[in-house]
């Protein structure tokens, strides 16, 4: 057994230091080859200091020995000195047994650098000195996914996978399946999610969502059901599954996970609201509206919260509850005009005018270009008796919409009647 071979047997038995010092002795006087083989002994040990000692050592004797430059570069780039591990590898050149392989770490440094095109040009040498390696292409293709090149990054994907399934600790239909999504060609990116046999999570859950999207609810609920027999406290998965649930009618399934969901993400304003929208087509009102408030306690200017709130209030005629949400428990102001505009309708349906004008008023400050809103203004100011602001709110209204004869000959009627009146 050479001395070497005793180094690496105490560090198999766990006696490094033992074997540090011994590798430490043969190195002063060793030869290039074993002072290159005990620095590769030092940096899988993690002593990147001892080996770099010794890469110097032998770049002095052989300053064009590009292993060493090789080792040098990762030790630099372990050190977060990126600038200097380029240097390093820029220094290799065309012809030597080595060249391919610092292109490829090249073109990593550069893309890590946000540099794509310097990155991809390196690698395009690269494959032109070896068009046949896999590696090249799944860098290429690597490259591209990562730059937003997905119709780029299908091409070099769909290459390697006619040889093999996996690169690099990479599943390559898994990225296909993602590539195809985020391309826009969803029918190509679930074929290859469901030929996929994972468990793994966020495969899973990315499977399910693209489902989702696609309005497919029954892929991706058992895509998530899956995902869930996995890994039961994954809080994203609870919010879409519930959804799905309630796209397929499953209203009794879509509660529980709405339920669920609120105990594994309780910070999520929207998985109360959806928890809330549920429990109520379920029929339990009561422990809605308590979702839906607790989804505004978190956010008290969360819009869609609010406007589901006045919505299910308007369903029930409960309009003292639209004037209390919309005056007590809220700052209005800081709101979409829209929200005046239930609160003008909700005091008029109380019979309490004055303050209804003076919604509808605060209202028409924030939402004048909804012709919606100034037809129903408008209506309101003739019920009122208040014929020339009427008038005046009509034509704004005529002036978005003038394709509108009904209210064109309604305001034609009104000015006629305000004349004959003050004649």
């Amino acid at each position: 057994m050479n001395t070497i071979e005793q180094a690496i047997e105490l560090i198999h038995a766990g006696e490094v230091e033992e074997a540090l010092s011994l590798l430490n002795r043969i190195a002063k006087t060793a030869d290039i080859d074993t002072k290159l083989e005990i620095s590769q002994i030092f940096m899988e040990l993690g002593n990147q200091d001892l080996a770099e000692v010794l890469l110097k050592e032998i770049l002095e004797l052989e300053p064009g020995n590009s292993d060493v430059k090789l080792f040098l570069a990762d030790i630099r780039i372990d050190d977060n000195k990126d600038e200097e591990a380029i240097e390093l590898l820029n220094e290799i050149e065309e012809g030597d047994e080595n060249y391919l392989q610092a292109l490829v770490q090249l073109a990593d440094l550069y893309q890590a650098q946000g540099l794509f095109e310097v990155a991809e040009r390196k690698l395009l040498v690269a494959k032109n000195l070896a068009p046949e390696e896999m590696i090249i292409d799944f860098a290429l293709a690597e490259l591209s996914f990562s730059s937003g090149e997905y119709h780029k990054s299908i091409i070099y994907y769909e290459k390697i996978k006619e040889k093999q399934d996996e690169v690099a600790g990479v599943n390559i239909a898994s990225r296909l399946a993602e590539a195809y999504a985020l391309n826009g060609e969803f029918e190509a990116s679930l074929d290859y999610y469901q030929n996929l046999d994972t468990t793994d999570p966020e495969t899973l859950f990315r499977y399910g969502f693209l489902a989702f999207k696609s309005e497919r609810y029954e892929i991706a609920i058992h895509a998530w059901e899956n995902l869930l027999e996995e890994e039961l406290e994954y809080p994203s998965v609870y919010l879409y599954l519930a959804k799905a649930y309630e796209e397929e009618g499953l209203i009794n399934e879509a509660y529980e996970t709405g339920n669920k969901g609120v105990e594994m993400d309780p910070f999520n304003k929207e998985m109360w609201l959806t928890a809330g929208k549920i429990s109520l087509k379920a029929g339990a009102t009561e422990r809605a509206f308590e979702q839906v408030e607790k989804a505004i306690s978190l956010d008290n200017e969360y819009q869609e919260a609010l406007l589901f709130l006045v919505e299910t209030y308007k369903k029930q005629g409960d309009y003292d509850q639209i004037i209390d949400l919309l005056t007590k428990q809220i700052n209005i102001e800081q709101l979409d005009g829209i929200f005046f505009w239930e609160l003008a309708k909700a005091y008029n349906e109380e019979e309490d005018y004055k303050q209804a004008l003076n919604a509808y008023q605060n209202a028409y400050n924030k939402i004048k270009q909804d012709t919606d809103f100034l037809k129903d203004y408008g209506y309101f100011l003739v019920e009122e008796g208040r014929i020339n602001t009427a008038l005046q709110v009509l034509e704004e209204y005529l002036i978005l919409e003038p394709s509108d004869f009904d209210i064109r000959q309604y305001t034609e009627r009104l000015k006629d009647q305000n004349n004959d009146t003050l004649l």
